[in-house]
């Protein structure tokens, strides 16, 4: 299905085709018509597979006929960076409009953002807890919105933000539409939908199981040489676009710093860096001034780079569905891509949970020509594998013993060809 027959507003063509766009997802072609007509909706989709035009193009659509200079639509979103790419979003397809658009979040100075609120943007792209002290302060005009989109609930979930996402909600018109969309539905979340929407449309498109397009790999090893290994899987891999996962701040800096003492051009992305520096981060690795990103969980739902070629998992995250949208960044548009993790004794039950959902077992790997057997350094009072004494992002897992070399598979990671 392509986009003009939509029958969207004519204007927005001029968006559509300066984005790329041609024929529609899946999620797409299911939300956009349901949507324009103004229902409400309950969306689950794959990462990667266009959600942010499904609800996009239909505010759009709406928004192009009423009144100007007021905010008619309000995103609510976890993360600065996934505000700022809904936000790009915006700009793109809205670029044959007059319609204006913002951002609004913490960790920046709020002068720019007051100033959107008090000119009337139409639409505003926001995280929960900058934008509620603004409501609070009476600087939020929000009694004509007419469209309410709620991105990712699961995740403002995990985050703490639905006692925020909630007070805003009691702030707006009654009478409104509402698109809520979210990976997984806790109870949390289904009693935030129930009271939200009303006679929703839901659509659904699967999001149980990894991409097919992704192949997994699991590297046995034990946990004091897991840097090494890391190190010594770089050196054999393709490395011009790859995401690398630590399950904290601490973590991610510390590996980052690692593979930058290697030789690679690596940067880093966590709750210890500013908004600014985040900002050149992300732009870095998207135009391949970084070849590697260490990221930690932060950016598994919010960073959009098509061209990822692996992702590696320093360590296993706590959940299936962490899994899932963290290796989720690699294998989009079609393309293929490979997710490497480094596991230990203690992430087997979580092993099990993944060959469960994926029917099958997961491939385990070994690396040729690396000692395995190499023994642990003294423990010191600064030491520790899992950065004790650090700042916290999230929860760490006691060390376990780690498991013999003679369990380990066959070796069949070969250097990649570039994509």
């Amino acid at each position: 299905m392509n986009f003009e027959q939509f029958n969207l507003d004519s204007r927005l063509m001029t968006g559509i085709k300066k984005a790329g766009y041609e024929t529609a997802t899946p999620i797409q072609e299911a939300a956009i018509p349901a949507a324009v007509r103004g229902r409400d909706i309950i969306g689950t989709a794959q990462t990667g597979t266009g959600k942010t035009a499904a609800f996009v193009l239909p505010i759009l659509n709406r928004l192009l006929e009423g009144q100007r200079n007021v905010t008619r639509a309000l995103i609510v979103t976890p993360t600065r960076e996934l505000a700022e790419q809904i936000h790009d979003v915006v700009k793109a397809l809205s670029a044959g409009t007059k319609l204006r658009s913002a951002t609004i979040y913490g960790g920046v100075g709020p002068a720019p953002q007051v100033k959107a609120l008090r000119e009337g943007a139409e639409i505003l792209i926001v995280c929960p807890g900058r934008f509620l002290d603004l409501v609070n302060q009476g600087l939020a005009r929000l009694g004509k919105v007419e469209v309410l989109v709620l991105d990712e609930a699961d995740r403002m979930f995990d985050m703490g933000f639905l006692p925020d996402v909630k007070r805003i909600i009691k702030t707006l018109p009654v009478e409104r539409q509402t698109m809520l969309f979210s990976a997984t539905f806790p109870s949390e979340v289904e009693l935030l939908a129930a009271s939200s929407l009303k006679n929703p449309q839901k659509i659904a498109m699967g999001i149980s199981r990894p991409a097919k397009t992704v192949t997994h790999a699991l590297y046995p090893v034990p946990a004091h040489l897991k840097s090494q290994l890391l190190l010594a899987l770089l050196k054999k891999t393709d490395t011009n676009s790859v995401l690398i996962f630590a399950r904290t701040k601490y973590r991610a800096q510390k590996v980052a710093q690692q593979i930058e003492r290697a030789g690679h051009k690596v940067t880093s992305l966590h709750g210890d860096r500013s908004q600014g520096q985040r900002q050149s981060a992300l732009k870095g690795f998207k135009d391949g001034t970084h070849q590697i990103m260490v990221a930690t969980d932060i950016a598994a739902r919010g960073l959009d780079v098509e061209s990822i070629s692996h992702v590696i998992n320093y360590d296993m995250p706590d959940t299936a569905d962490a899994y899932i949208h963290r290796i989720g960044r690699t294998g989009r548009a079609e393309r293929t891509g490979d997710a490497f993790t480094l596991v230990t004794q203690e992430d087997n039950d979580m092993i099990r949970i993944l060959e469960r959902i994926m029917g099958s077992p997961l491939k385990r790997e070994t690396l040729e020509g690396f000692d395995y057997t190499a023994a642990a350094p003294p423990k010191t009072d600064h030491s520790g594998a899992r950065g004790r004494g650090a700042p916290r992002e999230d929860s760490r897992r006691p060390p376990r013993p780690a498991p013999t070399p003679k369990s380990y598979g066959r070796n069949r990671l070969a250097p990649r060809k570039p994509r």
